[in-house]
Parts: structure tokens; sequence; C-alpha cells
């Protein structure tokens, strides 16, 4: 698995929110504009779901992650009756794959929940002084590639625990002394 950088999650950024800014700004005129939000959001988390999946080498479990996708959307769609609770669960799901792909604790992934939160704020303020859905779409995504430097496991190592250093040197002396016991015997 390699995890995604800073600089890649960027591009995704802005590849994403040029795509739902253009589809906002053509569709908008041809459908209601509640429709073409949620349409362009789930399209959009979509394309981050895809490109998670893409980039944490999981094998297993990648139609199933889409299907999750699709439910969701679903769910949202019929279920959520405002764009808030629409939006929390498209945004809930993309930390929730981004949690079980890439972080192996818990403190991780709830740093990521509160950069995801501070995404979704972040958009929200961009969408209110700006009015453009591409510039909402661009801060929560350039948030959300912020998640690069989240490390996948917050530990705490005490003074006392052996470094990995100490440990491979540990098992050097130890195999050497069981090569010379063995050479002594025979």
């Amino acid at each position: 698995m390699t995890r995604p950088t800073f600089l890649e999650g960027t591009g995704v950024a802005f590849a994403i929110a040029v795509a739902s800014g253009v589809a906002f700004v053509v569709l908008v005129p041809l459908f209601a504009g509640m429709l073409v939000l949620k349409g362009t959001v789930a399209a959009a988390t979509f394309a981050y779901t895809l490109y998670l999946l893409s980039r944490s080498g999981a094998k297993a479990g990648r139609v199933t992650a889409v299907a999750a996708w699709a439910v969701t959307c679903a769910v949202a769609w019929w279920f959520a009756p405002s764009l808030l609770l629409y939006l929390a669960a498209q945004v809930g799901f993309v930390w929730l794959l981004r949690s079980l792909l890439f972080h192996r604790s818990v403190l991780a992934a709830l740093a990521d929940l509160g950069l995801t939160a501070l995404g979704l704020a972040a958009a929200g303020w961009a969408l209110t002084r700006t009015g453009s859905v591409g510039a909402a779409f661009w801060t929560f995504f350039l948030v959300a590639a912020c998640f690069a430097f989240i490390p996948p496991r917050f530990t705490r190592r005490s003074s006392t625990e052996p470094t990995t250093s100490d440990r491979f040197q540990q098992a050097h002396r130890a195999a050497e002394t069981a090569l010379r016991d063995l050479a002594t015997r025979h």
C-alpha cells in the first residue's frame, strides 16, 4: 500500500473541482438546482472513492466499497430531508472509507474525522463567500488532501521500549550465539 501524498491529493482535488464546477454550471439550466447539486456531490464522491481504492492497494473489498457508496447515495438521496444531511452522509462515507483503508488506529481515524469536518466547514465557507460550487469542491478536497499528513498509527513509544535498531541488534546477537553453540556442539 502506498499512501497518497498531499501533492497528489491536490491534483485530485483540482480535477474533481473543475469537473464538478463545469457539470454544475452546464446542468443547472436543464434540471432543478438541488437535483444537480446532489448528483454532482454523488459523482464527486464516487470519483474520490475510486481514487482511494486505487491508491490503497487493497485487492479485496473493492466491489463492496462501491456497493456501499451506492447504498449510501440511495439512502441519503431518499431519506435526507436537507442538503446538509445529504452532504454529511456523503462526507461520512468518504471518512469511513479513508479510515478503513489508510488508518490503523482509532486516534488516526478520529484525526481524519476532524479534518473531514473542517473540510466540510471550509467548503461551506467557500460556497457562501464565492457562490461557486467548484470553489466549494476545491476547498473540501484540498483540506481532504491533508489526510496524507496523518500518520497511519498514533503510538507513544516509552523510553524503556527498545527501538527497531535495538531489537535488530538483540536478534543479531541471539543468532550469533545460537550459531556458536551449534558450532561447538558438533
